[in-house]
């Protein structure tokens, strides 16, 4: 569990700085590619590692059913842990401006990028 809790939020950082980082690219032309995160990313990221039981009961099931899945799953975790931490006044994420969110805390927009990380997080927890 330790060693799936640790790649998995490692791996969330990094899809994290990265994205962000095209992001910039594309909003302000800036080649140096700076991406950002915030280090309340790394447990969140790395609470995939609970997706194991769920990626065991999908196993042979087609990746559009095991992608919609965890893409609820995220979902599900962001909203919780993001209302967690916007409580403490440490949420790094407000969606609040971009259409399509849910309190601020879920951008439904983002369904597809959920969607592939959670099949890259499954191929992280069946690796180990």
């Amino acid at each position: 569990m330790k060693h799936n809790f640790l790649a998995c939020g490692t791996a969330g950082w990094c899809m994290e700085i990265i994205y962000t980082a095209l992001c910039s690219y594309q909003k302000n032309k800036n080649p140096k590619l700076m991406g950002n995160t915030s280090i309340w990313m790394f447990p969140i990221y790395g609470m995939a590692c609970f997706l194991s039981p769920v990626c065991r009961i999908l196993k042979g099931k087609s990746a559009v059913i095991r992608g919609g899945v965890y893409t609820c799953c995220i979902f599900a975790a962001e909203f919780f842990t993001g209302s967690f931490l916007r409580k403490m006044d440490a949420c790094p994420w407000d969606y609040s401006d971009a259409p399509l969110n849910i309190r601020g805390l879920i951008r439904l927009d983002y369904a597809p990028l959920w969607f592939g990380a959670g099949l890259l997080f499954e191929k992280i927890l069946f690796r180990h």
